[in-house]
């Protein structure tokens, strides 16, 4: 039980200890690029006449939903490696080595993943707006 609690304390201190010092601006490219490919594909949906996303992810057939995340991790796919390896470039920087592998993916899909899953339906609201296709 100590080891668990050392490791979650050490995790989320390196996690916090992150957003200050060397490579600092992944904070803001990750992001950006997930907001990018939100809007992309968010357009490509209402486009499609598609629902939104998360609603998608979260009320259709087990089929639909493991389509629906397929497609949101191929399209975040270059997001989480750029965001795993600015994470290595990091950790290779401050402790001299890749020692923390699971907190690189963790950073990667928070910074990556969760913003795109987030983003992608109100940018498919709004592109049905601004086409006037129907919901």
């Amino acid at each position: 039980m100590l080891l668990v609690i050392d490791f979650l304390s050490r995790f989320w201190t390196d996690m916090i200890a992150r957003t200050d010092g060397p490579m600092t601006f992944r904070f803001f490219l990750q992001p950006t690029m997930a907001l990018i490919t939100a809007l992309i594909d968010g357009r490509r949906d209402a486009r499609a006449g598609k629902p939104p996303y998360a609603w998608l992810m979260a009320h259709s057939t087990p089929q639909a939903r493991l389509t629906a995340w397929r497609e949101g991790v191929t399209a975040t796919t270059r997001i989480l490696l750029l965001g795993v390896v600015m994470d290595l470039i990091y950790q290779i920087r401050t402790f001299g080595g890749f020692k923390y592998p699971l907190e690189a993916f963790v950073l990667a899909v928070v910074l990556g993943l969760v913003p795109y899953v987030i983003l992608r339906g109100p940018f498919n609201r709004l592109f049905r707006r601004l086409l006037g296709t129907p919901p």
